[in-house]
């Protein structure tokens, strides 16, 4: 699936990617896909070097996009290692997760809300 992580990417503060710390091969991806996925070394697997974070992307059968995607997922990644909470890939997932749950609170209080109503309108009958 497409990580959670990629909204950060519309935000220019990322920390940059230098080719001489990537360490990429190229290997047969896993998962279905029958003899497209069995015969064909599309899987990208990228490593950052000083960090040691690897990543693996298998979200397309075309490798040049799997590298793309790859280096995308890793540069959020790296920026994260190194600053932390300072980092807009951490803020705004913060803020996602701030989102979701006002999102379920809302949603339970108008449950209720319905349930009260509900109620109401059944004592209203008797």
């Amino acid at each position: 699936g497409i990580p959670v992580l990629q909204a950060a990417r519309n935000s220019r503060h990322l920390l940059g990617l230098s080719e001489a710390e990537l360490e990429e091969q190229f290997v047969r991806g896993d998962g279905p896909g029958g003899q497209a996925t069995n015969k064909t070394n599309n899987c990208v697997v990228l490593k950052h070097i000083p960090s040691g974070i690897v990543v693996k992307c298998h979200q397309t059968r075309s490798v040049e996009k799997n590298r793309k995607i790859a280096r995308e997922i890793l540069q959020e990644k790296v920026d994260l290692f190194y600053k932390g909470e300072e980092s807009d890939v951490y803020k705004e997932k913060k803020a996602a997760e701030r989102k979701k749950r006002e999102k379920k609170r809302r949603a339970k209080e108008n449950l209720e809300r319905k349930k009260l109503f509900k109620e109401m309108q059944e004592l209203d009958k008797n």
